[in-house]
């Protein structure tokens, strides 16, 4: 994700307080659930590592891909501190092409909704495929039934550490015909000694999904849509639900 050339340097701060640990343990959880013998994982659009790293302590095998540098960068230095042997490779999932195959393919943190179009995600469905025997596929979606009960609206963020003030404000944009919800980034980074301020500015379009256009191309794509779950709590989805995993088997 090339928007996040940037902003990868601010990543961590913003997330700092999200809780890695027990995300992984869902993933633990519904690959026990869903899947069979699962020990190798590769982690589409990995970002900084933080999921591989609690997946590997509870005995998976992981690799993961980005196509930001900087992310990969990032994700390669938190391996090394954790002396965790996870292979981290700049990589587009779309065209994502290996000799190796997986037990499993996951994708968190809603990077199939940066899939904006239909040729988008039914490419990085292809690509999940191909490193797939009989395995399962796990990702997660900003969910529609969700998002259009509880409409997006301007958030604002703040985090601080010794050094800087970051200030995110995020303003939505809904677009009907492509199902599309166009996110933009304001951060302003303040220098606490100087009072400097500098500013990034992204834009995020992110894609929410129903259930079945997914399973519709999960078909085309050779998957077999077994089950949806609210991300909160793993129980069923709702018009509350606001994200879903999803959860394939490789046909």
């Amino acid at each position: 994700m090339a928007i996040f050339e940037d902003y990868a340097y601010y990543y961590n701060a913003f997330y700092q307080n999200k809780d890695y640990k027990v995300e992984a343990g869902q993933i633990d959880s519904l690959l026990q659930k869903y899947g069979k013998n699962i020990c190798k994982i590769i982690n589409f659009e990995c970002g900084t590592g933080k999921h591989d790293l609690e997946l590997v302590k509870m005995g998976y095998q992981c690799e993961g891909i980005d196509m930001s540098p900087l992310m990969i960068d990032i994700a390669r230095e938190n391996a090394e501190k954790e002396g965790a042997d996870i292979k981290f490779s700049i990589a587009d999932i779309q065209k994502f092409e290996y000799d190796k195959k997986f037990d499993a393919v996951i994708s968190l943190f809603h990077v199939m909704s940066y899939q904006n179009t239909n040729q988008d995600i039914m490419a990085a469905f292809k690509s999940a495929r191909k490193l797939l025997e009989r395995g399962v596929f796990l990702f997660d979606v900003w969910y529609g039934p969700g998002v259009l009960s509880d409409m997006p609206s301007v958030r604002v963020k703040e985090v601080e550490d010794n050094e800087r003030k970051l200030i995110r404000i995020a303003t939505p944009t809904m677009n009907d015909k492509r199902n599309l919800v166009n996110v933009c980034y304001d951060v302003l980074i303040i220098d606490k000694k100087t009072s400097e301020v500098q500013t990034l500015h992204e834009v995020h379009n992110m894609r929410y999904f129903f259930r079945p256009e997914l399973e519709l191309m999960l078909h085309e794509t050779g998957f077999e849509l077994i089950d949806n779950l609210d991300c909160n709590n793993l129980g069923e989805t709702d018009f509350h639900s606001w994200t879903s995993y999803f959860i394939a088997r490789a046909v």
